[in-house]
Formats: C-alpha cells, structure tokens, sequence
C-alpha cells in the first residue's frame, strides 16, 4: 500500500491526541496565581496581627515551605503538580517540594544515606550556586561602592 504524503498526514492527524497547551496553561498560570496569591494572604494577616513587614515577609515564606512539606508528605502536592505542572514549580513551595521529595522517597535507606544524602540531590545546586552567585555579587556591588 502507497500513500501519498496528503493522506499520510491525514492518517496522522487523526491518529494523534489533541494538543492540551492551552488548558495546560491555565493551569498553570492559575495555579501559580493561587499559591502567589496564598502568600499575599498569609502576609496580610501577618501583618494585621502586627508583625512588622520583614518579619511578616519571613513568616509567609516559612508558612509556605512548611505547607509544601506537609502536602509533599501526603502525596497532595505531586497529584496538584501533575494537573498544574510549572505553576507549582516556580513559587518557593516548588522548592520545599524539590527538597522534601527524595527525602521521603530515600527514608528507607536510612537517615544518613537515604534522607540526609538525597534531600538536596534536586535542590543542592540551586543552593550551592545561589550562595556562589550571591557572594561574587556581594564582592562585585562591595567593590562598586568602595570605589
């Protein structure tokens, strides 16, 4: 059997899954919006209780991580991420999630191989190399203001 390349493509056009993009994109966008927006929430009231802004801001964050920790540890956060895809990555939650993930998956190993070795398997080099970032940007803005 011959095809022409006009009912070839025909064939495959019907054979293939719809593109999801734009659903997926919305999911996204509104998911990230939801957790951002969360936050704006969180320091809102921090700062109504009369926290101070700074402390505010850091209260929220550690709010966020803490509740990525515990929906990582229930399976929650992976089931949203699976919907939402990006839009639970990008926010600080995302990174509580890179962190607590291979901790839990690696506990059986044990506490110094499994856990302590794997938490920062994702994450560690988003540290390592924000504080390296960080210090030559110091050094740079240092050297700036000196001169």
């Amino acid at each position: 059997m011959k095809l022409t390349r006009r009912e070839y493509e025909k064939m495959v056009k019907a054979a293939s899954p719809r593109s999801t993009l734009l659903p997926d994109c919305l999911w996204a966008f509104f998911t990230g919006g939801a957790i951002c927006a969360l936050g704006e929430a969180l320091g809102t009231l921090y700062g109504r209780m009369g926290l101070t802004l700074t402390d505010a801001g850091t209260l929220t964050s550690a709010t966020l991580v803490g509740l990525s920790a515990i929906t990582t540890a229930l399976g929650w956060y992976q089931k949203l991420a699976a919907k939402a895809g990006a839009g639970t990555l990008v926010p600080i939650t995302g990174f509580a999630n890179a962190v607590v993930s291979p901790a839990i998956e690696f506990k059986t190993e044990g506490w110094i191989n499994g856990t302590g070795a794997k938490m920062f398997q994702i994450a560690g080099p988003v540290i390592v190399y924000g504080m390296a970032a960080s210090v030559i940007y110091g050094v740079i803005y240092w050297v700036m203001t000196v001169v």
